[in-house]
């Protein structure tokens, strides 16, 4: 049996493929990146990695299945991690082995160079890893696991150049995708996003000469560090000696960076393009308020990631806020074997309805989004069955009705609902009274684009919802996925 199982009801959300943390100039630099990846976890549950560098003890790692805190907290583990520069990662699958990683999936992955050794974690997705994984391979390249970050290791090793940073550059500029990594060499700390910035890359100070890379901010909280910026969009940073040189290694190209991490990926307590990320989704109930009012008596969040947008709903409708499902904070991932009869129980075991608050009341759903809609349909059922007159879902993203290839563990596009069924087919389906979802041109308002979205030059990715790839997924297309007609 393998030693971590995933929640078997997590299955109607869309999930991040991982979080990177790094951290250069501080004794036991693996118990802050520990930390690091602790408040990260929310990017990924599934699997955790962290690399040390110490001059005596070299380059060490640990790479374990399940929570960082069942895993990294350890005495015994960390004394195996010394040093003052470390790198983590961790990982929720979705290129690679989906849905049943090998610890060889784990990252950081490391190769050793002729100018010494290199450790790499990624945060995204490389839509044309297929085609250069058989290229590698048929020159040779020996694979050690299935993820496309593995890709980049390999490219690094057939680059002429003559340090480690410059054969990343030329190991980047040959893939495709999305992509923010931490690197570490025995000196470096290297941070890189791709040229659209699709996912997040922050730096932060610890002190002199100290500093860390982090996927989001909420991680440089954590261990006190003080937010200096974001890695700009096709921007690459090389820590050593006290000092952060910056390089553009990239041609130049508009941004167009993941709105979803607005709405869903990111920690609310997170800071994203200088905008909290709880005051957006708070804005974006505002918004859902003014373009889809309805008579209730209350406004619940199906928690925890339609608590902004609930409480924005409610201040701009004037309808209360109201707790009418709780969730089981200690339910975890990390649950017993899920037999058919746990199966049945659906999602009572992770959420309940207050009933004496919602009984005989007209109630508003907010919810983040609708993917399958198979939750949905089992929340309203619970609704209805504590006694509520009346069941109305908004929803604070637009209708999810194409996959992202970006690293987002998104389901085929004829299982997403939104692709099949109009927005009344929907409401329909699910059950409920109304059935409402924010418009694109909303989300952006609330995101702080006051024009909304510019159709010829978008602001952000927003594929899923419009299905307009910034990047064309080749290795999907070559599978024959259909790309959205031109309008």
């Amino acid at each position: 049996m393998r030693p971590f199982l995933a929640h078997p009801f997590d299955d109607d959300k869309l999930k991040e493929e991982c979080g990177v943390f790094g951290v250069i100039g501080v004794a036991e630099a693996a118990n802050f990146v520990a930390l690091g990846m602790h408040a990260l976890q929310h990017r990924g549950q599934e699997a955790g990695g962290i690399v040390s560098y110490d001059p005596q003890e070299g380059f060490n790692s640990v790479r374990r299945f399940g929570y960082v805190r069942d895993n990294f907290t350890k005495a015994g583990v960390m004394e195996t991690l010394p040093g003052a520069l470390a790198i983590g990662h961790v990982r929720y699958s979705t290129a690679g082995s989906k849905g049943h990683t090998a610890i060889r999936d784990v990252q950081p992955f490391f190769g050793e160079f002729a100018m010494g050794g290199c450790a790499i974690a990624h945060n995204g997705n490389l839509t044309n890893a297929a085609s250069l994984r058989r290229d590698l391979i048929e020159r040779g390249a020996i694979f050690q696991s299935s993820s496309d970050s593995e890709c980049i290791i390999h490219l690094m090793a057939r680059s002429i150049q003559k340090s480690i940073p410059e054969r990343m550059k030329d190991a980047l500029r040959a893939v495709e995708g999305a992509f923010s990594v931490i690197a570490m060499t025995r000196t470096k700390l290297i941070g890189v996003r791709d040229p659209l910035g699709v996912r997040p890359l922050v730096l932060g100070k610890l002190g002199d000469g100290a500093y860390a890379l982090s996927s989001e901010t909420c991680g440089l909280d954590i261990i006190g560090a003080e937010f200096v910026r974001e890695i700009d969009p096709g921007e690459m940073v090389v820590i050593a000696d006290g000092k952060v040189d910056s390089s553009r290694p990239f041609a130049p190209a508009k941004a167009r960076f993941c709105i979803f991490e607005h709405v869903y990926f990111s920690r609310p307590d997170s800071i994203l393009g200088g905008r909290s990320v709880y005051e957006t989704r708070r804005q974006i109930g505002v918004e859902l308020a003014k373009e889809s009012p309805v008579e209730a008596d209350l406004v619940c969040p199906v928690p925890d990631s339609g608590t902004p947008a609930a409480i924005g709903y409610s201040q701009e409708s004037g309808i209360p806020y109201a707790m009418g499902i709780i969730r089981n904070q200690y339910m975890g991932r990390t649950f017993i074997e899920p037999t058919e009869q746990i199966r049945n129980m659906g999602v009572r075991l992770k959420l309940n309805v207050n009933r004496a608050l919602v009984k005989g009341k007209r109630v508003i759903l907010v919810d983040d989004s609708v993917v399958r809609g198979t939750t949905s349909r089992k929340v309203k059922d619970m609704i209805l069955e504590a006694g509520a007159a009346e069941v109305h879902f908004r929803i604070a993203s637009p209708p999810t009705a194409w996959p992202c290839f970006y690293g987002v563990d998104t389901p085929e596009r004829e299982k997403l609902l939104a692709a099949t069924m109009s927005e009344d087919e929907m409401r329909e389906w699910i059950g409920v009274d109304s059935l409402k979802f924010i418009s694109l041109d909303g989300l952006y308002r609330a995101v702080g684009e006051a024009g909304g979205r510019n159709a010829k030059t978008p602001q952000y990715c927003d594929a899923c919802f419009s299905g307009e790839y910034p990047v064309a997924p080749s290795d999907q297309i070559a599978k024959g996925f259909a790309m959205k007609a031109a309008e």
